[in-house]
């Protein structure tokens, strides 16, 4: 069974950076497309991130671009998103999920994935 851990969250003031960490057990992470989600206090869970398959093929939401990468280490069964110019409307819980799609393209539509990990708090704030 796939699990996924997150970890990287923490306090950061705006304009800064973290990056978070999202390690599986289980299967190979590249068979998956992986995608980060947030949820902020009252508030609907976001698509923010996602890669591909195999091929490791990149989506980001339009609030994201620009400031967050993601990126897959093979090696370690990890993959990373690395957000850059935090703003406080950045602060949620973050969540990375498994899913299967295709190798071409991933989707940050949260109904694409089915495995999830249990979160990591993102606080940006002066």
């Amino acid at each position: 069974q796939l699990q996924l851990v997150e970890s990287g969250g923490g306090l950061v003031q705006p304009g800064g950076s973290l990056r978070l960490s999202c390690a599986a057990s289980g299967f190979p992470l590249n068979f998956y497309a992986i995608g980060w989600f947030r949820q902020a206090p009252g508030k609907e869970r976001e698509g923010v991130s996602c890669i591909s398959s195999i091929r490791g093929i990149t989506n980001h939401a339009d609030s994201v671009k620009g400031r967050f990468t993601i990126s897959r280490d093979n090696a370690k069964n990890t993959v990373y998103l690395q957000m850059n110019s935090l703003k406080p409307e950045d602060a949620a819980v973050y969540f990375c999920a498994a899913g299967s799609t295709s190798q071409a393209m991933c989707s940050i539509n949260r109904s694409s994935y089915d495995s999830w990990g249990q979160g990591t708090q993102v606080t940006v704030s002066s």
